[in-house]
């Protein structure tokens, strides 16, 4: 247990290293790795933190979150989102859904958030990944994401 919370913070400190390198381009992309298993859903929210605006633009994140096995090919379909502020978006993936035999798989849940340069839309997404017991929705874990980052434009 200690060696598996130790590896997602080590997960949380690379991903925000990649974030924010991202700001200063299109996207913004979170990602989250975790051991999922048979009677386990992964679920990752996202929401949008941005403070609305009285003047300009209404603050709004535009993205998707997608989840994808240990050879990198995705598992579904991306879930799409626009989010207004204090808005949330979520996305679940039960073991069943992983396309894999055995008890236990890896699987990479990523946020990607688009933005327009210049638009000045203001986006602050903060996103979670939970994994909890698929038949009685009691949470096993949590790793929190980075913390939210800022996309002004």
């Amino acid at each position: 247990m200690l060696f598996r919370r130790f590896v997602a913070a080590a997960i949380a400190a690379f991903s925000l290293a990649g974030a924010v390198v991202a700001q200063s381009g299109a996207t913004v992309t979170r990602t989250f790795l975790v051991g999922l298993g048979t009677p386990e859903t992964a679920e990752i929210l996202v929401v949008n933190l941005a403070n609305s605006s009285s003047s300009g633009p209404a603050a709004s994140c535009i993205g998707s979150i997608a989840f994808f096995n240990a050879a990198g090919t995705a598992i579904g379909t991306a879930t799409a989102f626009t989010l207004a502020t204090g808005q949330v978006a979520s996305a679940r993936l039960p073991f069943a859904s992983a396309g894999v035999s055995g008890v236990r798989v890896l699987i990479r849940g990523v946020v990607t958030v688009t933005r327009t340069a210049g638009s000045g839309v203001s986006c602050t997404p903060a996103a979670t990944l939970d994994t909890f017991g698929s038949s009685n929705g009691v949470t096993n874990h949590r790793y929190a994401g980075e913390e939210a980052i800022a996309v002004e434009n």
